[in-house]
């Protein structure tokens, strides 16, 4: 099965060297010339590892690395940067990352370390069983879904739907995120599909308890979380 690699680079001769040796070993990538696109990007949560540049436009690589974490986003970071010194590895580190290459790299070593980081990922035996955003919990196991104690009936398409929800809590999520990752469609199908169903599950989540929890953000998509 071919890996799939985010790469977060804004130098385009960086980004290509990269995506082309990975290529040729086999992986898959997608590309992000800046921290605000590559954070949009990496909480799609379907990449195998991160390969994030330190210094970007836009939203620097820590503070889209600080955000991943936030968002309880595991996914294997390995940070490249010219900033080599050991304090600059440390902070890395520290920040959340799983690895840390200075710049300039030779292409075996990250090829070498990304395959360790993924091999470590998968082998261990965490396997995440349950979501949860407030006092609304998911069994992926049993595919049971419970609001303060009490089962909610959800439909196939709909449990997908909270799904992905809970994995974005208190995140703003576009429409064009959950085309893509509930319907898996890659463009946009001119449909109410999305209004039809966050309607039937905000009924379903929502009706018969104080607080709303599936809240519509005006011009910008869907959140799930309580707001105080």
């Amino acid at each position: 099965m071919s890996r799939k690699i985010l790469i977060v680079e804004d130098d385009e001769t960086t980004a290509s060297f990269i995506a082309n040796g990975l290529g040729e070993h086999g992986f898959t990538t997608d590309r992000a010339g800046n921290g605000r696109d590559g954070l949009f990007l990496a909480t799609d949560g379907t990449y195998d590892a991160i390969v994030l540049d330190r210094m970007l436009p836009q939203m620097d690589g820590m503070a889209v690395l600080g955000a991943l974490r936030a968002a309880k986003i595991e996914t294997p970071v390995i940070i490249l940067s010219a900033l080599g010194t050991a304090d600059d590895r440390v902070d890395g580190l520290t920040a959340g990352s799983d690895d840390y290459l200075a710049k300039p790299f030779a292409l075996a070593e990250l090829l070498a370390r990304l395959r360790l980081l993924i091999r470590k990922s998968t082998a261990g035996p965490r396997v995440e069983t349950e979501l949860a955003c407030g006092e609304l919990t998911m069994d992926l196991l049993a595919r049971q879904v419970r609001r303060d104690g009490k089962a909610i009936e959800l439909q196939p398409r709909e449990f997908r739907l909270l799904e992905y929800l809970l994995r974005h809590c208190g995140q703003v999520v576009t429409r064009t995120m959950l085309l893509e990752g509930v319907w898996d469609y890659h463009f946009d199908p001119g449909t109410n599909v999305i209004d039809v169903h966050i309607s039937r599950l905000r009924r379903k989540i929502d009706d018969g308890f104080g607080t709303p929890m599936l809240h519509t953000v005006r011009g910008a998509g869907y959140r799930l979380g309580t707001i105080r």
